[in-house]
């Protein structure tokens, strides 16, 4: 009875959305596990599999690993061949860094082979794996938890995402396609875009969203001019682009418009952060004064300042572990592994450090400047 009662005190609207959340959540899963006719190359499912060898191998500093040899029997789900079986072999390791072991139900992209005989079997090539359900299902829990915890500010934080993301797309599809256009102009204007909408959806058009958003822009800016004023000053010293020489742009200006992209996000959350904290003191007493609202608001900053760098290096960092124990695994000396894997991450993370360091005193100056011009108003 309890979700009866539950039932009966949400509004029209309420029901409507959540109806309109399970039949979009029911369409998409039917979509991804039926969509095989949308794609152009054959899709098989694997529906029989046998390890066939195995085999010990060791290299020059006395890695070891295991090869394995598997033989697969798949059904095709699209294309003319549609439901014909295909013969398949994989050969994958334990460490299962570039390759991976298939159990029944998975599904192959597969090139099927073109001569064979009238009475041989089909054959063909793995290319990869079909993930779309998979990613599907983790995209449903991200929205279905940011909508359960956050309720209306989650749909607007779901759809401000998607709004960036389409943004960011847009944007670097016009670089793409623009020769005359720096990809550091067009990352100015997509961040200006990004902030003002994620600010504004999430938070409304108020003094505390507007003072947000210029620290966010100011901070972000000033994070960036700093880092290339540094760049300039040491000559590049110890940044090591190895990892970006297959990019046929100029790969410095796409390190700096990463860090300009990459150091938005933190800045924006510090932005945010101080803005809300001291228009809620300065909305439960409207009297307080400015120097109690200077001296709490630096308290609040500094209690943020080192959790957010933090969480900065620690995401730049973590997607160099695999690297990172492949080259000391394979005996390269520690400070050129170093040099090599985490020059640019530590670049990155150090900027983005910056920005929150300095968005914080702009934060709360901003911040403070429109609560005087609230008092005026008043």
């Amino acid at each position: 009875m309890l979700w009866k009662d539950k039932l009966k005190k949400m509004s029209h609207k309420q029901i409507l959305l959540y109806a309109l959340i399970g039949i979009c959540f029911a369409a998409s899963v039917l979509f991804v596990n039926y969509n095989h006719p949308f794609y152009d190359r054959p899709i098989a499912k694997v529906i029989k599999t046998e390890l066939t060898d195995t085999t010990k191998v060791t290299d020059m500093y006395e890695n070891e690993d295991r090869l394995f040899t598997q033989r697969i029997i798949a059904q095709l789900k699209n294309g003319d061949q549609k439901g014909q079986l295909i013969h398949l072999t994989n050969q994958y390791s334990s460490s299962k860094a570039y390759d991976q072991e298939y159990r029944v139900g998975d599904e192959l992209f597969v090139s099927i082979d073109a001569n064979r005989n009238e009475n041989s079997h089909l054959t063909g090539t793995i290319q990869g794996v079909k993930r779309d359900k998979y990613v599907l299902m983790a995209a449903w829990v991200f929205i279905l938890t940011l909508l359960l915890i956050g309720k209306k500010q989650g749909l607007l934080s779901i759809i401000s995402l998607a709004v960036n993301s389409i943004l960011l797309s847009y944007a670097l599809d016009v670089y793409l396609n623009t020769s005359g256009i720096s990809l550091l102009i067009i990352c100015g204007i997509s961040i200006i875009l990004f902030t003002t909408i994620s600010l504004l959806l999430v938070n409304g058009f108020n003094e505390k969203t507007y003072a947000a958003i210029v620290a966010t822009l100011l901070g972000t800016f000033m994070s960036l001019l700093i880092t290339y004023l540094v760049m300039q000053l040491t000559s590049e010293q110890g940044l090591r682009y190895e990892e970006m020489q297959f990019v046929t742009r100029p790969y410095k200006v796409v390190f700096m418009a990463g860090v300009f992209i990459g150091s938005l996000g933190a800045v924006m959350d510090v932005a945010i952060t101080m803005s809300s904290s001291i228009f809620g003191l300065y909305e439960k007493n409207n009297n307080i004064s400015i120097k109690a609202l200077k001296a709490s608001g630096m308290e609040i900053g500094k209690d943020i300042m080192g959790t957010m760098t933090n969480i900065l290096f620690f995401a730049y960092i973590s997607g160099s572990i695999p690297m990172l124990i492949l080259y000391l695994k394979n005996a390269t000396p520690l400070m050129f592994t170093l040099s090599m894997n985490l020059s640019l991450e530590l670049a990155r993370a150090l900027a983005g450090g910056i920005g929150i360091v300095i968005t914080i005193p702009i934060g709360l100056y901003t911040t403070i400047f429109f609560i005087k011009r609230k008092r005026a108003r008043a």
